[in-house]
């Protein structure tokens, strides 16, 4: 450890806004921005929301959050501003519950949702751009971006990590029970090591680490 900050509250989401500020959803309402300077790590400014976030990822200088209730997402500039919200007409049935976010390196957004069992890839005023479904996502939870094109999700109830090719719509699973997967939680890929980390469900001292070819 190079660097350490003390939070107000629990934090539950975290995610790069650039080479020098993260963004962390503390507690239920704020979202705390951090400097990094170096190997040193100071608070930055903090935004309040008016709902409970579950998602928060960001793209094109701003943040998006989803939450828990309509609107179910926004789109926040780094002071806090909204920028666009989710259309509340009848196309919010698209969601139910938009709980994992992910940006690709060409800044798409694609949102996983536990409640619909589905994929939905956004654009940056929150346009629905595909969904995506398939038998291999049972309650969809985390969510990664290797490529532009390929998606990494986690199907907590079928004990795998799918992989998600945009571009030929198609789901397969990359990693399942008997490469130890067994109820995934949340995941990340690191590009420069060609790793996937995964953390389970119910083992809060485990990070388990797969090799991608």
């Amino acid at each position: 450890m190079v660097s350490a900050v003390k939070l107000q509250d629990t934090p539950w989401r975290i995610c790069l806004t650039d080479r020098n500020t993260a963004a962390v959803n503390v507690g239920l309402k704020k979202i705390q921005m951090f400097l990094v300077k170096g190997k040193t790590l100071t608070n930055g400014k903090e935004l309040n929301v008016s709902r409970y976030i579950i998602g928060l990822t960001s793209s094109r200088n701003s943040l998006l959050v989803s939450y828990s209730s309509q609107p179910w997402l926004e789109v926040i500039s780094m002071d806090g501003k909204v920028l666009h919200q989710f259309d509340k007409s009848g196309k919010s049935q698209q969601f139910k519950y938009p709980e994992f976010m992910c940006t690709t390196p060409g800044g798409s957004v694609f949102i996983s949702d536990r409640g619909t069992n589905t994929i939905t890839k956004v654009d940056a005023q929150l346009n629905i751009l595909q969904t995506f479904t398939s038998p291999l996502l049972r309650r969809p939870w985390g969510i990664t971006a290797v490529t532009d094109d390929q998606i990494l999700v986690c199907s907590l109830e079928n004990n795998s990590i799918v992989l998600l090719q945009q571009s030929t719509n198609t789901m397969t699973t990359l990693l399942g029970k008997d490469d130890g997967i067994e109820r995934p939680f949340t995941l990340t890929y690191c590009p420069d090591l060609k790793k996937v980390y995964v953390a389970i469900a119910g083992m809060i001292d485990t990070i388990k680490v797969y090799q991608m070819s």
